[in-house]
């Protein structure tokens, strides 16, 4: 039976980054990051999430707060001695030596015993299926090769932790989601924990056991992706993790945790108080275009006055746009409903609905 460290692998504690000594890139940063998991740190750029990898790693140092490695305090321990591995998103792999010297050197910087170095390459190449490849030149490789070749020698020194800093933004889209899931099956196999930044959204839900959204050098959010998708804390996670429709309103009453919104045609629409709103106040009604549907009967409350605009048949569902009011909605719907959507010609009115749990209102 394993015993499960109780003590995160690493810990920000009021971490700060300012590059000018007057602009925060990353502003009192506190984060844990547990052993063995897969946390992706998304963000748009500028966000702060690669500065928050390259203090971790050590290529940038905070400008206040401490960073702590399985209990170490790695503020002034240089690089190659925090025992982290690293994957570029070009790779930076050395031209003029082979791939077996390329993961040769790593270990030769640590004083590994030549035996050992042998054994070790020969074992990480095999974990990313590239044995066969260990005489040849980066430059011999497809991008996909490389970014194996780069993610073996992170490896093949065993580190405690590895960081990944968009490695697969370089390559074709098919060949990126391939990765994702080799990577994340690498991921569990190994039980090493990954940090891994990335701007795509897709990338962070298929991959990660939690994910961390950055804005203006704060973390917005951090959850499992499930509770990310489902339950954004904020209109900004809501609108930067997948697609999310967004339509004004101002709030009628309050009932508990949920709240009653008026839209300026005077429709209602029940939905979760995310934002602390108070009667009266002016809000965002944020919903998942696969949360919302065509209403089979009138009702009271969660049904939209729409226009049709056009349809797209997307293969595995039909995307629906839509006008409510002033704003462009999306309604994702199955295959099984699109003769339903035999009247919804453009300009032709209906109703959408949406559960009342499906509707989060935030503050504008």
């Amino acid at each position: 039976m394993s015993i499960v460290p109780s003590e995160p692998l690493v810990r920000f504690r009021g971490v700060q980054k300012s590059y000018d000594g007057q602009t925060l890139v990353v502003r009192n940063l506190d984060l844990d990051i547990q052993h063995g998991e897969f946390l992706s740190l998304l963000g748009p750029s500028g966000s702060g999430k690669t500065t928050c990898l390259m203090m971790l790693a050590g290529f940038e140092f905070p400008t206040a707060g401490d960073i702590f490695l399985d209990g170490q305090r790695l503020n002034d321990v240089p690089p190659h001695k925090r025992n982290i591995g690293m994957v570029f998103q070009n790779y930076a792999l050395f031209p003029h030596m082979t791939v077996e010297k390329n993961l040769h050197y790593p270990l030769k910087v640590r004083n590994v015993a030549a035996d050992e170095r042998r054994k070790r390459v020969a074992e990480a190449l095999a974990m990313v299926q590239m044995s066969a490849f260990a005489k040849r030149y980066p430059g011999q490789l497809s991008g996909g090769q490389q970014q194996r070749i780069a993610l073996a020698r992170a490896l093949v020194f065993d580190p405690k932790l590895v960081l990944m800093d968009e490695p697969l933004g370089a390559l074709d889209k098919q060949l990126r989601e391939h990765m994702q899931l080799e990577l994340k099956a690498l991921h569990r196999s190994l039980g090493i924990t990954f940090v891994y930044v990335t701007h795509d959204q897709s990338e962070a839900l298929t991959m990660s056991d939690r994910v961390a959204v950055f804005d203006q050098g704060v973390i917005q959010q951090i959850s499992p992706v499930r509770t990310l998708y489902e339950e954004p804390c904020n209109r900004f996670v809501a609108s930067f993790v997948g697609d999310c429709n967004q339509i004004e309103g101002r709030v009628e009453s309050l009932h508990g945790e949920q709240c009653l919104v008026r839209l300026t045609d005077g429709s209602m629409v029940q939905a979760l108080n995310i934002g602390q709103l108070q009667a009266g106040a002016r809000c965002v009604l944020a919903i998942r275009p696969e949360r919302m549907g065509i209403a089979q009967g009138p009702q009271a409350v969660n049904m939209l006055p729409a226009q049709a605009q056009d349809q797209v048949y997307f293969g595995d569902h039909i995307r629906l746009r839509c006008r409510i009011l002033d704003s462009t909605v999306f309604v994702k719907l199955p295959l099984d409903q699109k003769a339903s959507l035999g009247a919804c010609g453009a300009g032709g009115p209906l109703f959408l609905s949406v559960r009342t749990e499906h509707a989060r209102a935030f503050k504008p």
